[in-house]
């Protein structure tokens, strides 16, 4: 922010002796001033050279000084502006002052009058983008806090799932493997890194709902009762309520709650169909699925990779996206990813038994 020694100065009058005495008035009290003696070649210093503090006559040739403040007003909202006032235009006056313009002072004037209104100007201008400058900091500070509280946020979240998944040996590492699967997925895509990084997250936390499902229900090795089902289905929507306050971005929060849909529509919990529901949860479901048939579970043996995969054929436009089982198969040929090195170290993938 300028203050009164470097602030600068624009005089505006089509009179020379006023230009002549303004700024050899304001000069000695250390301003920088430039001069113009008409709106246009106002508007080309403004436009090319830093200015704090317009003074401008209101009555020129071709455009007046209230069309200069109005210019000042939506191009540069940060200077100020006097406006030079004969008495019979003081009505004009009190209408710039209506349009932006800070104050006026009347012709003959004071030259002391002058540099007090400079300066006055100048002040309420500092305080103006002192204050502005403030606000913007804490605004920055309260961001940043809410930036580290919601990563801490999805930290714990993340580590909950793995807490979780670590109690049963039947789905330990599922969500990190889900996670790398859906990533070579997305890569093999060829997404963006942004949407890569959507589909990580959305990967990483999908199953977070779980934790609200009994853990009776979730390792029961008998068939489900309905009842029992309606439980399991509930797990995505749980994900999105408890991801909802922290995790702002839409997409993520879809791919969590969509990605038990079924192409056919006949998924839960909303029953969307096809290209209704958005990409990255058809992804992430084609890496769920693949991951689950590749593990053991309490209810049957881990399948072979090539047994998935055929699985996942079989459901090539009903239960899975086309686009995504082919890009599952295309990723795993060309080893973006596998099966057994995708899981945390130290820990062994479920072979077929």
């Amino acid at each position: 922010m300028p203050d009164k020694e470097i602030a600068n100065i624009l005089i505006v009058d089509d009179e020379a002796s006023v230009r002549d005495v303004l700024k050899r008035a304001l000069a000695e009290e250390g301003y920088n001033c430039a001069v113009a003696v008409d709106v246009e070649s106002a508007l080309h210093i403004l436009s090319s050279s830093p200015v704090d503090l317009v003074l401008s006559d209101i009555m020129m040739p071709g455009k007046s000084g209230v069309d200069l403040l109005k210019e000042i007003s939506a191009r540069w909202p940060d200077i100020v502006t006097i406006m030079l006032t004969a008495v019979a235009n003081t009505r004009t006056a009190i209408e710039a002052m209506k349009l932006g313009a800070y104050d006026y002072v009347m012709k003959p004037f004071n030259l002391d009058e002058v540099r007090l209104g400079a300066e006055r100007a100048l002040e309420k201008r500092n305080l103006i983008l002192a204050n502005r400058e403030y606000r913007e900091f804490l605004e920055l500070k309260v961001e940043e806090q809410t930036v580290e509280l919601r990563e801490t946020f999805i930290g714990s979240m993340k580590a909950l799932a793995e807490a979780l998944e670590a109690k049963d040996t039947y789905t330990n590492g599922h969500t990190h493997r889900v996670t790398e699967i859906a990533v070579a997925m997305a890569r093999e895509k060829g997404l963006p890194e942004e949407e890569i990084a959507r589909i990580r997250l959305a990967g990483q936390v999908h199953d977070i709902g779980k934790i609200g499902i009994p853990e009776e229900v979730l390792r029961k090795t008998g068939k489900l009762t309905d009842a029992e089902f309606d439980l399991i289905r509930e797990h995505v929507v749980l994900s999105e309520r408890i991801l909802k306050p922290i995790i702002k971005d839409e997409e993520v929060l879809a791919m969590v709650r969509f990605h038990h849909e079924r192409y056919d529509g006949r998924g839960y919990p909303d029953g969307l169909a096809g290209e209704d529901i958005p990409f990255g949860a058809r992804l992430l479901a084609v890496a769920d699925a693949y991951d689950a048939m590749t593990s053991n579970r309490p209810y049957r043996p881990a399948m072979t990779p090539e047994k998935a995969r055929s699985q996942l054929l079989a459901g090539r436009g009903s239960q899975f996206d086309p686009e995504a089982v082919d890009i599952l198969i295309e990723a795993e040929e060309k080893m973006s990813f596998c099966p057994i090195s995708a899981a945390p170290a130290g820990e062994k993938r479920p072979q077929s038994g």
